[in-house]
């Protein structure tokens, strides 16, 4: 009994029976759905893909190479003298694609007109690729030259003369024997802007201002005297008003007949008769 024993302790356990359809040793393949199912997604993957590229250079080629992405016109706003084509030609950049548009270069371009004081640009998308808000610069007296007239600003740059300004002050330029050379309308600065602006507020009612160029301002009073200030700032034209306002008075209270009263210099002022000194 004990040899039974020990026999039946020898026995191995035995596992359940498996079917086997692989030789011992070999890993069996994956199911053929699944496989399958990786590829198909993958062909998908790369078609989609492929899809979109195709999709992205069409895009780069209509952006590239349609015009409504060029510049062939800008929109200008705030203008009331300068014209939209001046602006454009200013701005230099006709037939620029708007990838290559810098807003702060047009600034700069369009700031070289005399008649812009500042502008804004904004970039967009089609139909108005360009919009520039202009601001310019005022007028605050005429200077005319044998005829041909300029705008002054109050700051004394000077710029093109766009349309009759009647209601401004007007200088006219006179031109003197000798070797004097003449002024120009560059050569006014804000001092003399603002003291002949000054010298306005004594004019008789339309009348206008002169420049002698070694005089300086002047007209003609509404006794008919020639009266010469010289260019200087508004407080110093200030100082002269008076000195003026004084000798007219004591000129007339002697019942001098005066042609000319210079007051270019303050410190020496002198008169000239009309029948001579």
């Amino acid at each position: 009994m004990a040899s039974h024993v020990q026999a039946h302790q020898r026995q191995p356990d035995r596992a359940p029976g498996v079917l086997h359809h692989s030789p011992p040793g070999v890993i069996p393949k994956r199911p053929a759905p699944a496989r399958i199912q990786r590829r198909r997604s993958f062909t998908r993957w790369r078609a989609t893909s492929g899809l979109l590229f195709v999709l992205f250079g069409l895009l780069l080629a209509i952006l590239f190479t349609s015009d409504v992405f060029f510049v062939r016109a800008i929109e200008v706003r705030g203008n009331n003298f300068i014209t939209r084509e001046e602006v454009f030609a200013f701005s230099e950049i006709a037939n620029y694609h708007m990838f290559w548009l810098d807003p702060e270069q047009i600034r700069r371009q369009v700031l070289r007109s005399p008649s812009v004081a500042e502008i804004f640009v904004e970039i967009g998308w089609p139909p108005n690729l360009i919009t520039i808000l202009v601001q310019e610069r005022q007028p605050a007296l005429v200077w005319s030259d044998a005829g041909a007239e300029t705008w002054i600003d109050i700051q004394g740059r000077a710029m093109q003369a766009r349309t009759e300004m009647p209601n401004l002050l007007h200088i006219n330029l006179i031109r003197a024997d000798g070797e004097v050379p003449a002024p120009g309308a560059d050569d006014l600065t804000g001092d003399m802007v603002l003291g002949a602006l000054r010298l306005q507020e004594i004019l008789p009612e339309g009348a206008h201002l002169d420049f002698h160029p070694v005089h300086g301002l002047g007209w003609t009073n509404s006794r008919g005297w020639q009266v010469w200030m010289g260019s200087d700032s508004a407080a110093v034209m200030n100082e002269k008003i008076k000195i003026y306002e004084v000798l007219v008075e004591n000129l007339l209270s002697r019942a001098i007949d005066v042609a000319e009263l210079n007051i270019a210099n303050p410190d020496a002022p002198f008169y000239r008769l009309l029948w001579g000194r």
